[in-house]
């Protein structure tokens, strides 16, 4: 996710013990399958669908429950954690504040289920029998979203209805157990394996349907007049998301063999340069990093309250973006493609890992391209400044700044120390590694880094010691950044 605002301004031990998550990719036989089929309801705003799981018990042992996260019951009101905080409120509640929630009603295949957690986020399933480790359970859920009136990545958006993390997910498994991560309103807080998805989704034909796999009409189960029906296959993703726009037009070009399609409102007035971006970020970082692994690539304009959300094979870009802010957002999201979609990372522990990726190579991108406004050197010095501007005023107001980068998106105090150590020390980090490895060797760790771990979640841990393969000593460079203890 690139986030857009403006603010006024001992040894590699640690670094290693943070490692939580294994890395444990899934061959195609082996991921987890999801059969969604909804219906989307403009009137009510209610998503209805029915979900046929076929789940791998993810943990090291037998287990009787299974832990899934209900993502949409972080916008319902009551919330302990909103889904944005008091400096976006007014631009994501457009209409005033809206709310929304997620009703599970029936899980066939299970003994029992209930809504847990430390703010009604997950949804705990008993089995009706012990399923082994590495055995698989199908589970059929039944369940209903309501969505709310906000710019985000769920729920009706002044441009349309934007349809993310809408079903239940199975928990990431974290240290042995399942992770029960609370939504936050800094950062990205999913975490998930690939699997494979097969969605049919029906909604009012007056909407654009967007996907970023191909989408076929087809007929409706029970017909509704002034519906139609979509459907999407998506093979290895780690989660699907789709746009319901609202008069929006689409053009396309080629990426070598790759369509990359945007989908834009007649606000937009130059929409071929934004396409573009799109077209040529995706083949300078399949080019520098490793092939793209999706049939296409989709960017839709709608109604977010940041500056864009990624999602496997489609960004969100916000359509309160000004022009000369398009190029870095659609770079930072078409490099996700790469760093969180291809190659996974703990994104609630370790956000540093894929957003200081992307934002590097999103700065290396615009580099190569001056005519977008932007060198590298330009990026890399204007997050220098505003770390430094963050360390300086925290350091005032609380006597001392917690610079360490490994942490809960919840333990940040809000956006901008969030923004300032993910994104900005993030990128510096990477930057500092680079200089100190040179050019050829950090490309070829991080070509390494990408071929080694798609379609897995990888440590930061295995990121590190993917670099420092190529440069001994290199991890005592990460340590000193991830701990708080360098000086920028």
């Amino acid at each position: 996710m690139k986030k857009i605002f403006c603010c006024a301004a001992a040894g590699a031990a640690m670094l290693f013990a943070a490692a939580g998550l294994a890395a444990c990719g899934k061959g195609s036989e082996k991921r987890d399958r999801y059969t969604i089929d909804a219906t989307y309801l403009s009137e009510t705003k209610t998503l209805t669908a029915q979900m046929r799981a076929e789940i791998e018990n993810p943990l090291p042992m037998s287990t009787d429950e299974l832990k899934f996260q209900l993502w949409g019951n972080a916008f319902r009101e009551g919330a302990k954690y909103a889904p944005v905080s008091d400096l976006f409120a007014n631009s994501a509640y457009y209409n005033g504040k809206s709310y929304g929630k997620m009703s599970v009603s029936a899980v066939e295949g299970a003994e029992s289920f209930s809504v847990c957690g430390e703010d009604e986020n997950i949804l705990s399933v008993k089995l009706k029998k012990s399923v082994g480790a590495g055995k698989r359970v199908v589970l059929t859920f039944s369940f209903e979203v309501t969505l709310a009136e906000i710019n985000h990545r769920l729920g009706v958006s002044e441009c349309g209805v934007n349809l993310a993390n809408f079903y239940p997910a199975l928990c990431a498994v974290e240290n042995g157990a399942f992770a029960e991560h609370v939504y936050s309103c800094s950062g990205d807080p999913f975490v998930s394996e690939t699997a494979d998805f097969d969605v049919t989704l029906t909604v009012p034909e007056s909407y654009v349907f967007i996907s970023g796999f191909a989408a076929e009409e087809v007929a409706q189960k029970e017909p509704k007049d002034g519906f139609k029906a979509y459907h999407v296959c998506e093979k290895g993703v780690r989660d699907v998301a789709f746009v319901l726009g609202k008069d929006l037009k689409c053009i396309t070009q080629k990426a070598g063999e790759c369509e990359v399609a945007y989908y834009y409102p007649a606000s937009d007035t130059d929409p071929e340069r934004t396409l573009g971006i799109a077209a040529e970020s995706l083949s300078f970082y399949e080019e520098k990093f490793g092939g793209y692994e999706y049939p296409r690539y989709t960017v839709a304009m709608t109604g977010f309250v940041y500056g864009g959300m990624e999602f496997p094979a489609l960004s969100m870009i916000s359509s309160d973006l000004r022009q000369n802010e398009i190029p870095a957002v659609v770079a930072h999201e078409t490099a996700h493609q790469w760093w969180y979609a291809m190659v996974g990372s703990d994104q609630y522990n370790c956000a540093w890992q894929d957003e200081g990726l992307a934002e590097l190579s999103s700065a290396l991108f615009l580099d190569k391209y001056p005519d977008y406004g932007t060198s590298y050197q330009d990026l890399i010095t204007s997050s220098e400044q505003a770390y430094r501007a963050f360390f300086s005023v925290h350091s005032q107001i609380n006597k001392e700044a917690d610079t360490t980068m490994t942490r809960p998106l919840t333990a940040y105090s809000g956006d901008y120390e969030y923004r300032s150590i993910a994104y900005d020390k993030g990128v510096i980090l990477f930057d500092r590694v680079r200089e100190v490895m040179g050019e050829r060797k950090f490309m070829s760790a991080l070509k390494n880094y990408c071929r080694e771990y798609r379609g897995k979640i990888a440590t930061q841990m295995e990121l590190v010691a993917c670099f420092e393969r190529y440069s001994g000593g290199i991890d005592d460079l990460f340590a000193s950044f991830i701990e708080g203890r360098c000086v920028i």
